[in-house]
């Protein structure tokens, strides 16, 4: 009798946090769904959703009220991309689970597992407003170059655990310069490995039993790869190709096209240049605008204006952090590509419902409207300026702790390097 006991008291005592009524009013609402902007809006969060929005809402009784007058409200931003949850200090491999070197484990890597969510990466990416993000595997090239898929990409919340939200979102594919280097020297011969690989997956669903029984010739792959492959092959799991040169981009279209598989590019620092074909094709763009540097001949034509460009040309884009430590500076990109010549409704949207569609997710986050995760950002400034802050942030509905291990560094010894300084110049 002591263990239910214990266990409905705890039940009782997290209830509360979770089922809180929150009223956020005042504020400027950018929804980023049907209701567009609000310039005085009202937000209702209820046992972690919303349940309304908009200018004339009325506030429920015993709903606690935040606020925002004079201050802009968000959805959430979400990461794609990224490997949060997933690692801690690149140097230290024990803390660093974003890919493994197992030969005969690629495709069914799955970033859903193993998630930290004590990382201290996590609270300051939410001081830059981001509450949830794709967790992406990388591959780990320590033993070598041979593995083809670096795995599974997730969907994760930033609140704590549980943290995982979706798995699956995406199987993830180096092409390109890496991607020829992994299949043995030449683009050629990772576009054919992939033929070969996309047919052996077809024809051990067709032949499972067998398979099972010992009478398929071998296969490539291992059986838990090929089992990884089978949403892939069947359009149910997007392709995460990262890739930059515009023939590489339409080598990858062109791929996808032929094995009929959905695709996703990432980085297409040439893509402005094949812009058309890729809006013709339906696929979107995960980018970092501020990457114009042609540090490599796969980056060549990289342009600042590359992000404009293909959101011109009808491309759905979302715009990506600096790398892990530096996710927060997400925001920073977008009003970078807005410096550049894209429109800021557009910059908001690629850091918010734009990566939420494109990721199957658009129907629990990435925009302020009922039925949604109660994830909101309230700004004291316009989110895409560097010297604008959050002043609060929900995921789930509750509210997060606006400090870090880097803030909470700084409140601890500044006041004594300042009183340091001080006494120093009296001196």
């Amino acid at each position: 009798m002591i263990r239910p006991l214990l266990a409905a008291l705890m039940l009782t005592v997290a209830l509360p946090a979770a089922a809180e009524t929150v009223a956020i009013t005042g504020g400027r609402v950018v929804t980023m769904g049907g209701a567009g902007e609000i310039a005085r809006g009202t937000v209702i969060v209820r046992d972690g959703r919303i349940v309304a929005v908009g200018a004339d809402v009325p506030v429920p009784p015993g709903a606690r009220i935040i606020d925002a007058t004079n201050r802009i409200v968000t959805p959430g931003l979400v990461a794609s991309g990224t490997a949060l949850g997933l690692i801690e200090v690149r140097a230290v491999e024990s803390t660093d689970d974003r890919g493994t070197r197992k030969s005969d484990i690629s495709a069914a890597f799955d970033a859903g597992y193993g998630l930290n969510p004590d990382s201290l990466l996590l609270p300051v990416a939410r001081l830059g407003g981001i509450t949830s993000a794709i967790a992406t595997p990388a591959y780990d090239d320590a033993a070598g170059r041979e593995l083809l898929f670096a795995g599974q990409a997730a969907a994760v919340l930033l609140g704590g655990a549980p943290m995982l939200m979706k798995r699956g979102v995406a199987m993830v594919l180096d092409m390109g310069d890496a991607g020829a280097e992994r299949a043995g020297g030449a683009r050629a011969a990772e576009l054919v490995a992939l033929q070969a690989i996309f047919a052996e997956v077809r024809d051990f669903a067709r032949r499972r039993a067998a398979y099972d029984r010992g009478e398929t010739r071998d296969y490539t792959l291992s059986r838990v790869d090929l089992e990884a492959l089978l949403p892939v092959v069947e359009g149910r799991m997007p392709l995460l190709v990262s890739v930059n040169r515009a023939s590489d981009i339409r080598d990858a279209l062109a791929m996808a096209r032929e094995e009929k598989v959905k695709l996703i590019l990432e980085g297409a620092g040439e893509g402005w240049r094949v812009a058309r074909e890729i809006a013709a094709a339906k696929v979107p763009v995960l980018l970092t605008p501020i990457e114009n540097n042609p540090v490599s001949f796969e980056m060549l034509g990289a342009t600042l204006g590359n992000a404009r460009r293909l959101a011109a040309a009808g491309v759905t884009i979302a715009i990506q952090g600096n790398g892990n430590h530096r996710e927060r500076e997400m925001r920073y990109n977008a009003g970078n590509a807005v410096a550049n010549g894209l429109p800021w409704q557009a910059a908001l949207a690629a850091v918010t419902i734009n990566p939420a569609r494109i990721f199957g997710l658009a129907d629990r986050i990435g925009s302020l409207e009922p039925g949604k995760a109660g994830d909101v950002v309230i700004w004291d400034g316009d989110p895409l300026e560097t010297v604008a802050r959050p002043v609060s942030v929900l995921i789930g509905g509750v509210e997060q702790p606006m400090t870090s291990r880097a803030t909470e560094l700084r409140d601890r010894y500044l006041p004594a390097i300042t009183q340091n300084r001080s006494t120093g110049e009296k001196q």
